[in-house]
C-alpha cells in the first residue's frame, strides 16, 4: 500500500484504542475517536522526529567524513521527514471529522500555531539529542523507554479530568501537554490557543539544543 500506511497507520491504531478505551474506562469525551487521533497526531510526530533525529549524525558519518556539510542540515533533514507524515495524518484527522460529522470551526485555520510550535520544539529536542548521542550511544537504547513514559504523561487516551491533583501537576509539566491541549482547542472547541507558555517551551528546547549541538560538533568527527 506504500505511502496508504501513513494514513492507515494512525487510523488503525484510533480505531483500535477508541473501542479499547470507551469499553473498559468509558470516558465521557464527544467524538472519542477524534480526541485520540488529534492526541496521537501531536505526541506520534514529536516520537518520530526526535528518534529519528537523535541518530542523524551517526547514520550520516560515511557522509560527514567525506565532504564538509552544515551538521544541522542532517537533524533539520529528518525533523523534516517527520513532518511530510505529519501532514499525512493531519488529512486522515480531517476526513475523520467530516466522516463523524463533527463540526469544522473557524479556529481550525489557527492550528498552524501548535503545529508549528511542536515542529520547532522537537528541532530543539532532536539536535540535543544528535550532539549527546554521538557520545553516549546509550541514549539509543534508553529513549524508547523514556517516550513510553512520557505517552502516559501526555493526555492522549485519557482526559485530564479523571487525574488526581498531584499527577495533574506532573503532567502539566510536561510541554508536550500543553501543545496536544492548544491543537485540540482550535480543531474541536471553537477556542483560541494561549500561545505565551508554548513559546518559552519552544525557545528554551531551540537555545538548548542549539547550544549543546554548536558546543560539541567539531568533536563529532572524533566520535562517529
Amino acid at each position: 500500500l506504500g505511502v496508504l500506511w501513513t494514513l492507515l497507520n494512525p487510523l488503525f491504531m484510533m480505531i483500535i484504542l477508541s473501542v479499547v478505551f470507551s469499553s473498559i474506562f468509558k470516558f465521557d469525551i464527544e467524538n472519542f475517536p477524534l480526541y485520540i487521533l488529534s492526541g496521537q497526531l501531536i505526541f506520534n510526530f514529536f516520537n518520530d522526529a526526535t528518534t529519528s533525529s537523535m541518530t542523524s549524525i551517526i547514520g550520516s558519518a560515511a557522509l560527514i567524513k567525506k565532504v564538509y556539510v552544515p551538521k544541522y542540515l542532517f537533524v533539520i533533514a529528518r525533523v523534516f521527514s517527520s513532518f511530510i507524515n505529519l501532514m499525512a495524518s493531519l488529512v486522515a484527522l480531517i476526513l475523520v471529522m467530516v466522516a463523524m460529522r463533527a463540526e469544522l470551526h473557524w479556529t481550525v485555520i489557527f492550528s498552524v500555531i501548535p503545529l508549528a510550535m511542536i515542529i520547532l520544539f522537537s528541532l530543539g529536542v532532536g539536535m540535543l539529542l544528535a550532539a549527546l548521542t554521538v557520545k553516549f550511544r546509550d541514549i539509543m537504547h534508553l529513549y524508547s523507554v523514556f517516550t513510553t513514559g512520557l505517552l502516559y504523561l501526555t493526555p492522549v487516551i485519557y482526559p485530564m479530568s479523571i487525574l488526581p491533583e498531584s499527577v495533574r501537576t506532573v503532567v502539566n509539566i510536561n510541554p508536550l501537554t500543553n501543545m496536544v491541549q492548544m491543537f485540540r482547542d482550535v480543531m474541536f472547541y471553537n477556542t483560541l490557543p494561549t500561545v505565551v507558555l508554548g513559546v518559552v517551551e519552544v525557545a528554551v528546547a531551540l537555545i538548548l539544543g542549539t547550544y549543546v549541538f554548536y558546543k560539541n560538533q567539531d568533536e563529532f568527527i572524533l566520535n562517529i
